[in-house]
């Protein structure tokens, strides 16, 4: 099994590898993990899988959490892995941390965490601990790093994401609600200036989804 393997099959199931890294005892993974991989959306494809599944359909609440978990089921069992998910607890599994143990995620200048591929964009719907140890690709320099002008800066209309504060959670979801924060509602402004992001694919009604839920709506 490789690390591509292992993108290949989550892909199929409308997931995909987002970091992965070989845990110490510090990191709290589940005993005896020797690879814990993070899985989040496979975009643009995700959201026509996620909004034709039963999940979805049955008008239950949460259906995205019990989604990801019914397909992380399904992709660890063969696998002899274990599922473990960023909502389950308390206490909650160091998610944050465990992007920044991988090769593939950092801080990005406003906080928020950057991914090689998905940009500002990145979300982990579960982490798979394997039992097995992969070869893994070697960290390198963030991206962040060769934007010159990071337009991720200067994008919140309301300054609630900028570099060197914390997120300003209130003024977020005060202008989001507001009639000047429509553009907003269809996804942060901030995600989508990253270059990185632009090129991800995610659909705008999947970000809408994503801000609905943060509203409680």
């Amino acid at each position: 099994m490789t690390l591509n393997d292992l993108d290949a099959l989550a892909r199929k199931l409308g997931l995909a590898v987002r970091g992965a890294f070989h845990p110490k005892a510090e990191d709290l993974a589940p005993s005896d993990t020797q690879t814990l991989v993070l899985l989040g959306p496979d975009e643009p494809r995700f959201w026509t899988v996620f909004t034709a599944s039963p999940e979805y359909l049955d008008g239950i609440p949460h259906a995205l959490d019990r989604w990801s978990k019914r397909v992380t089921a399904a992709l660890a069992e063969p696998l002899n892995g274990i599922g473990v998910f960023p909502y389950d607890g308390p206490p909650y599994a160091p998610f944050i941390s465990w992007a920044h143990r991988s090769e593939a995620n950092w801080s990005s200048p406003v906080g928020l965490l950057v991914n090689r591929t998905a940009g500002l964009f990145i979300s982990f719907r579960a982490a798979l601990a394997l039992s097995e140890r992969l070869d893994l690709p070697s960290r390198k320099d963030s991206p962040c790093l060769t934007c010159d002008t990071p337009p991720c800066e200067t994008a919140c209309p309301v300054g609630a994401l900028a570099p060197g504060q914390e997120y300003d959670v209130p003024a977020c979801m005060a202008h989001i609600q507001s009639s000047e924060g429509a553009e907003c509602r269809d996804g942060c402004l901030v995600r989508r200036a990253c270059p990185i992001s632009k090129k991800f694919g995610r659909l705008a009604e999947q970000s809408a989804f994503h801000m609905r839920a943060f509203l409680g709506e």
